[in-house]
């Protein structure tokens, strides 16, 4: 295993218990501590063009069904850019959060959640198939086959999101899980 993985993996471990032991008595779709979700934009060191204001790179990757996701082609809508990987503790937590939010408020809110999956970190195309399927997930999932959009963005941690606004420029970056409240409210906050 790469040190990068070891690192990721780790790191994925330490979120993943602190929720566990955060969450212990709560259901699936109860709230996740907002400690754990922590990363605020200004403390947050950004590699160049990652910055708040900037605007991210583009990317042009296909889903498992062929589709061709180009986060340009999404400008004039609000994005959530979640990184995650089928694996990850953290990233189950906050799943069914997405979903549920992606149901309620995708037409509403003028919203488009792109959860690129980093499939070079996955153990085959079945798990990120079944993945899916476990939670019912309706978003786009672009796959990274390749890890190029992976090492664009910085991704150390999962889940980490950029909250993008309607001028295509990141507004917000997020390091762990998130609730549905929060990112309503994240997104509610972008213009």
């Amino acid at each position: 295993m790469s040190k990068r993985t070891v690192s990721m993996v780790l790191t994925t471990l330490i979120i993943g218990m602190l929720i566990l032991i955060v969450n212990s008595n709560m259901e699936t779709t109860g709230l996740i501590d907002t400690i754990v979700v922590g990363a605020d934009s200004t403390t947050i060191e950004y590699e160049s063009g990652l910055e708040k204001g900037n605007t991210p790179p583009d990317f042009e990757l296909s889903t498992l069904s062929g589709d061709i996701i180009k986060l340009t082609n999404y400008k004039g809508k609000k994005v959530v850019l979640n990184f995650w990987a089928s694996w990850c503790g953290p990233c189950k937590a906050e799943m069914p959060h997405m979903q549920n939010y992606y149901v309620k408020y995708k037409d509403s809110t003028n919203v488009e959640i792109i959860a690129v999956n980093m499939t070079t970190e996955e153990r085959g195309r079945k798990s990120i198939e079944k993945f899916i399927d476990t939670y019912g997930l309706t978003f786009p999932i672009p796959l990274d086959n390749d890890g190029e959009v992976m090492d664009k963005y910085k991704i150390m941690t999962i889940p980490t999101t950029y909250m993008i606004s309607t001028d295509g420029t990141i507004k917000q970056k997020i390091i762990g899980p998130m609730d549905e409240k929060t990112i309503k409210e994240l997104v509610d906050n972008l213009d």
